[in-house]
């Protein structure tokens, strides 16, 4: 057998986003202020995955505006509308639509007092990157200018809504209904080479393809999957966090084995964008959905590699030669002895690389 052999593997998968079940749900206000700007007021939680980005972004697009006009509010439910929780992928679905709705209402009562201040019939107006104009019409004005002469006629253009995932919920006796509202589908492909002589896995490449209905932020969905993938990689080949009678052993990231750069191949992204048909704002998710076929994808690449099939997680160099060695015997190497002088050749290439 060579020392070191590739192999590529791939894994399908789905996610559901919108619990129909439980009933998810979001709220948002929405207003368009002095200056031709905007604030949105909803009880969102930012957690890293860029979700205030997204929202002004979301917003902007739905009033005519720039994201750089739009300000998220503060975000304290006592203060503002329940957005519900940051998890599950549900963020840029629930509270997202939210926030359009909200903001197609404000933009509304923009657009009724403008078409009755210039005599025209609401359909021709249009609000891009801070202009309103009227289609057909000589007529055009600055948001600042049409805020100004929608609360000069005596309204203030503000909107709230919610958005509430339907479904027909689980059925108590049998289980059976529609849990999710929209779901996301993906693929990745994964090539690895795995050292026959230590049990060493590299992951040389992982080509990822995922459908997030409409990418508001692309580098964001990028961004999104490039992570999943790499948590996925430390749940295939590092991360296990073990336990003894129900006490655990694994005192501290120092045994908890995490990805580094070093880990990290390149990751090739291809979004697919198929628009939900039940969200006003055609955007669907992905979060959790990127994780999810990373693990699978490598394990098929590994068995592609040395025909074994890795049946528990995360697949250490001690279980690949275990594995090796139980599908043919009398290799003349134990497990241990193969750990002892990957240790050392390591060692010895830190030495020559410090000299």
């Amino acid at each position: 057998m060579e020392r070191k052999l590739r192999g590529r593997g791939v894994a399908a998968s789905w996610y559901g986003i919108a619990r129909t079940a439980t009933i998810d749900r979001a709220g948002a206000w929405a207003e368009l202020d002095d200056g031709g700007t905007a604030k949105i007021v909803t009880g969102v939680t930012e957690i890293g995955e860029g979700i205030l980005t997204l929202l002004a972004q979301v917003a902007a697009d739905a009033l005519g505006i720039k994201p750089s006009d739009v300000t998220i509010g503060d975000n304290d439910t006592a203060r503002s509308p329940e957005a519900a929780h940051a998890g599950a992928t549900r963020q840029t679905y629930m509270i997202g639509n939210a926030v359009t709705l909200a903001c197609r209402e404000a933009k509304m009562a923009l657009f009724e007092q403008i078409a009755a201040h210039w005599s025209v019939d609401i359909e021709c107006l249009h609000a891009f990157d801070g202009e309103l104009q009227a289609r057909g019409h000589n007529l055009r004005m600055t948001m600042e200018e049409a805020v100004a002469t929608c609360k000069a006629r005596g309204v203030v253009p503000v909107g709230s809504a919610s958005f509430t995932a339907h479904g027909t919920g689980l059925d108590p006796v049998d289980g059976s209904g529609s849990p999710w509202q929209a779901y996301v589908f993906g693929a990745q492909v994964a090539e690895v080479e795995v050292d026959t002589f230590t049990g060493e896995i590299q992951v040389l490449g992982i080509w990822a393809v995922h459908d997030v209905g409409r990418a508001i932020n692309p580098r964001g969905v990028e961004g999104q999957i490039e992570g999943g993938v790499v948590q996925g990689l430390g749940q295939a080949l590092m991360e296990e966090y073990q336990t003894v009678n129900g006490h655990p052993v694994t005192p501290g990231f120092a045994k908890y084995i995490l990805p580094t750069a070093l880990d990290i191949p390149q990751i090739n992204c291809t979004i697919v964008e198929d628009p939900d048909p039940l969200s006003p704002l055609g955007a669907k998710g992905i979060g959790e959905p990127a994780l999810v076929p990373t693990a699978p994808a490598i394990m098929n690449a590994i068995y592609d590699a040395i025909g074994v099939r890795m049946t528990s997680l995360p697949a250490t160099p001690e279980k690949i030669l275990q594995a090796l060695q139980d599908k043919t015997p009398g290799r003349g190497r134990d497990v241990r002895t193969a750990l002892d002088e990957g240790a050392q050749s390591q060692e010895l290439a830190q030495r020559r690389g410090a000299l």
